[in-house]
């Protein structure tokens, strides 16, 4: 299935080390010196490891004011199976050490008990949506920023849009960068998975969690599925700009160009495959977020005025290093 491949690898490997005892992290501050910059996926995992429930050091500071140069903070939205340090262990200092504030949610984790609250996007995707837009409007008000911008990688590409479209997220995105998107698949087990649970609890009687109002939600057409409200007619809204990152080594959206979908007329979509230039880059569905083509690319897509040099370099799948 498309996404049970990281979630796999990640699951395996928290569940390896959970036997050790690890000292317990706090959320990070804006680097006072670069942060050093791992090109592994892998650092990610090691990182929730050493630091359970924590936030990767330049990520959540609170405190994070947008500057003149970089006035919107980011926020990294993670993929099925994934969590606030799992996967951004190298765009997040990347985009600490580049003046951006970061920001890093988990959503959608089955428990607040570590090890599971590590391992998100596994619940269902309306809940999801909603957690993402209680974030996202934290972060605005905190920051006093007016529009945030995105990078959502798999799962995450998906569930922002949701938010901006139907749960008051309108005009309050200015960029959206999406790595592994998966554009044009229909329902999948995420799907599936977030239904079952759904189910099993209104079948033992537990609530659904309260909303908080919302005057600026616009209902979804009636009778189509998540996935269908996200892509129909279109998942891009104008105003916004929007960079597709894909690779041809990826192993879970297959096929690879399910990422690849042009904006209707009003729209700015740009499509990007790393290979495109770079065939030696090998990068696979969980090191398109860890290497440093990928990282260039997020940059230039954030801020295209001073889009850095786009290197190429032999990258192998899944750790990016």
């Amino acid at each position: 299935m498309r996404l049970r491949g990281t979630l796999t690898i990640v699951t395996t490997l928290l569940t390896v080390a959970i036997v050790v005892v690890f000292g317990h992290g706090a959320a990070g501050a804006t680097p006072t010196r670069p942060l050093p910059v791992p090109y592994d996926f892998t650092a990610g995992i090691r990182a929730e490891l050493e630091h359970p429930g924590g936030s990767l050091p330049g990520t959540n500071d609170w405190r994070c004011r947008p500057s003149a140069q970089h006035p919107r903070p980011v926020i990294l939205v993670h993929g099925s199976g994934g969590g606030r340090q799992t996967n951004w262990a190298t765009l997040a200092p990347v985009l600490a050490n580049a003046g951006y504030c970061v920001f890093t949610p988990t959503y959608g984790a089955l428990s607040t008990v570590w090890p599971a609250s590590a391992l998100g996007g596994l619940g269902p995707k309306l809940d999801s949506a909603w957690q993402i837009a209680a974030f996202a409007d934290r972060v605005r008000t905190t920051t006093r920023a007016r529009q945030v911008d995105i990078v959502g990688h798999s799962l995450g590409t998906e569930i922002p849009t949701y938010w901006m479209k139907y749960l008051g997220g309108r005009g309050k995105v200015a960029h959206y960068v999406s790595l592994a998107p998966y554009w044009r698949q229909g329902p999948d087990s995420d799907d599936d998975r977030g239904e079952a649970i759904e189910n099993v609890r209104h079948a033992l009687g537990i609530e659904d969690t309260p909303r908080p109002p919302c005057p600026d939600c616009v209902a979804p057409p009636r009778d189509i599925s998540f996935n269908q409200a996200v892509r129909q007619p279109s998942p891009y809204l104008p105003g916004v700009a929007y960079t597709n990152i894909v690779t041809r080594d990826d192993e879970i959206v297959t096929p690879y160009s399910s990422g690849i979908l042009a904006g209707p007329p009003g729209t700015d979509v740009r499509n990007i495959v790393v290979q495109d230039g770079c065939p030696v880059d090998r990068s696979d569905h969980a090191s398109i977020t860890s290497n440093r083509r990928s990282a260039a690319l997020v940059l230039g897509a954030l801020d295209p005025a001073h889009a850095p040099p786009v290197p190429c370099v032999a990258v192998p799948p899944f750790t990016g290093a």
